[in-house]
């Protein structure tokens, strides 16, 4: 259900990567959460750092909201840059996957396979 592969580059590196990445793939960056900052300002001992990109293709995503409206609550897909033990880490939640426990319509699941494809190349590439 994840795709996710260690990274010898910093987590701010792979942050910019990820983000070039997105945007070489016809996707854009809505957000960026940055987990780590936002639990370490409300006073929490946060070692670790996490950013989790929300990122959207305009068309792929009209498509699944023209079929099934309910499937806003799955959207924008996810990545994010993380540390685990000294190590950077990139990964998502595969889309087909998720979709596919969503809904059964045949024409999802294809456009599922194609955003889990390019989500994965992103992925590769920002490693």
């Amino acid at each position: 259900m994840y795709y996710i592969v260690e990274s010898g580059k910093s987590f701010d590196q792979a942050s910019a990567d990820l983000e070039a990445a997105v945007k070489n793939h016809g996707f854009g960056v809505l957000h960026v959460h940055d987990l780590g900052s936002t639990l370490r300002g409300k006073g929490f001992p946060f070692a670790e750092e996490c950013k989790v990109f929300e990122v959207c293709n305009p068309g792929q995503a009209t498509k699944v909201l023209s079929t099934d409206m309910r499937l806003n609550m799955a959207l924008p897909c996810r990545i994010s840059v993380y540390t685990e033990q000294g190590k950077t880490r990139i990964g998502l939640i595969k889309p087909m996957q998720m979709l596919s426990a969503l809904s059964q319509e045949p024409a999802l699941i294809q456009v599922a396979k194609e955003v889990e494809e390019k989500t994965i190349l992103m992925v590769d590439e920002a490693r």
